[in-house]
């Protein structure tokens, strides 16, 4: 595992990096839409409420939505770079909205998660498709772009070839020259974070994007924030409830972070949730007629394991000159997790690497680390992710403490254990320190919020929503009974007829409700 692949097994710890690939799946315009026109905004001082005078002039900017990408208006919002010196400098948010189509209630905001994802790629792509006709004709659909993700100042650490390079070497991290090894790379990788990156880069924290959105509330023109956010989108928006509980408006947190948790109990719980996935996988695939496993459940997750071990000792080689290694072979099974849509996908690709070719494995890695076919990464989801999680969570890397965090790791999950092991590696040498410490967030005093869990949810287990909903002073736990990460706009109608009637009818629904 090189360098490069420490720091993808991290983007695997706090998802929807992934899931906003699996996003360009399912969400798809499906019309030419009319042009909308271009308006210009100012919050007044009944929509901003009370707010530090530093802040006044940000909360209150004059703010210029323009047409573009067709029925959409696009804007440019100034935030401070640092809230403790807001009037230093500023870092300009790039948004994109959805005008609502019926009897507009408010905006609301979205979030696909990551943290790294892009909310502007999500509307812009998806929203016609993913977002239900009810909800698009109540609310304006806004998403944005976090500070340093892509559009928004976005930072940046290696080229296209550089992450070719980084996701072709493997390294052994129990041994000492390959933790050796491993270190050296990442010291470099990050030294050039640093070089290549803004000074946003030292303050992506959660928080400050919580801080944000806030502006964002006032711009839209909301007295209450309205904002359904999926995966880490719902630290970010758990975040903003606890700074701003009496400011929450309607609240749908999907695929729920535990934000209480440190980096080795997320690390556990998402590589059983991973491992529980693949079991699932394993038992629809064994009952379909082109499966490529055979026998029962357990023999064919030692099937898999067995494969992976072979690209673990020696990395295969694709028809195009690429390798796909262990860690990039196991990445290409957890993608394989983020949705159903996938699973057959995942079948095609494993029959191939048993025949000796690792091309549709390597096509699955490339998808879920926004690689095109010529070689462009189309997002900097992998620079901002790890911009956030170092200074979200603090991390050991004493080697002893990785070492016997992994040995535990791959006694809970064999199959995935090993690729969200050593994790302190990833922001050993990050040049900030971490700020962040998980605590529970009660968010006392906010209006109803709804948590909405995916049974059998890989990336964010469902028992994370649970834990959310009760820290939660106000919150209220949906379930969907389902496979994959996330539920609205992939799940059912019932979970969809739920959400909706809390956002657009004001129903909220009973505690317990189940999908």
């Amino acid at each position: 595992m090189t360098a490069g692949k420490v720091r993808r097994r991290n983007r695997l710890r706090l998802p929807l990096t992934a899931a906003a690939a699996v996003l360009a799946l399912l969400l798809s315009s499906c019309s030419a839409p009319t042009q909308a026109p271009d308006v210009t905004t100012s919050a007044d001082a009944q929509v901003v409420g009370d707010v530090p005078a530093d802040l006044s002039d940000f909360y209150t900017q004059v703010v210029t939505w323009t047409s573009c990408n067709g029925g959409f208006q696009c804007a440019e919002v100034e935030v401070p770079l640092d809230y403790d010196k807001p009037k230093k400098d500023s870092v300009k948010i790039s948004a994109i909205r959805l005008p609502a189509t019926g009897k507009r209630q408010g905006a609301m905001l979205v979030n696909p998660g990551g943290p790294g994802g892009s909310g502007v790629n999500m509307v812009k792509d998806g929203a016609k498709s993913y977002f239900s006709d009810k909800l698009r004709g109540a609310y304006d659909v806004v998403g944005f772009d976090p500070r340093g993700v892509q559009r928004s100042a976005g930072v940046k650490c290696l080229d296209d070839a550089q992450m070719d390079a980084a996701r072709q070497v493997s390294y052994d991290l129990f041994t000492d020259a390959g933790l050796a090894k491993a270190e050296a790379d990442m010291k470099t990788q990050d030294a050039l974070c640093a070089k290549n990156s803004g000074p946003v880069l030292e303050h992506m924290d959660t928080v400050s994007a919580a801080k944000d959105m806030d502006i964002l509330r006032a711009v839209v023109g909301d007295k209450k924030l309205n904002y359904m956010g999926f995966s880490y989108g719902t630290k970010l928006g758990a975040t903003y409830a606890g700074l701003f509980p009496d400011r929450v408006g309607k609240f749908s947190l999907d695929g729920a972070l535990d934000p209480s948790l440190d980096i080795d109990q997320v690390s556990m719980g998402q590589a059983v949730g991973f491992e529980n996935a693949l079991r699932a996988w394993v038992k629809y695939c064994l009952g379909t007629q082109d499966c490529p496993l055979s026998g029962t459940v357990d023999d064919a997750m030692a099937q898999i394991r067995n494969l992976n071990d072979v690209y673990s000792a020696t990395p295969q080689q694709t028809p195009e000159g690429r390798v796909v290694t262990g860690t990039e072979f196991a990445g290409a099974l957890a993608f394989g997790m983020y949705s159903t849509d996938l699973w057959e996908p995942l079948a095609g690709a494993l029959k191939q690497a048993f025949a000796g070719d690792a091309s549709g494995m390597l096509m699955l890695a490339d998808f879920s680390a926004d690689r095109d076919s010529d070689g462009k990464y189309n997002s900097n989801t992998a620079a901002a992710f790890s911009a956030v999680n170092c200074l979200d969570y603090s991390m050991n890397s004493d080697p002893a403490h990785m070492r016997e965090q992994a040995e535990l790791l791959k006694k809970a999950a064999p199959t995935f254990g090993e690729l969200l092991a050593f994790s302190g590696l990833s922001c050993k040498y990050w040049p900030f320190p971490a700020t962040g410490k998980p605590a529970p967030i009660s968010a006392t005093g906010a209006g109803p919020i709804l948590v909405v869990g995916t049974t059998g949810d890989p990336a964010t287990p469902y028992q994370w929503a649970e834990a959310l909903a009760k820290q939660l002073d106000s919150g209220v736990l949906v379930t969907w009974k389902g496979e994959g990460h996330t539920a609205y706009g992939r799940s059912n109608e019932c979970l969809t007829t739920v959400v909706d009637a809390y956002f657009v009818d004001g129903k909220v629904p009973a505690a317990g409700t189940s999908c």
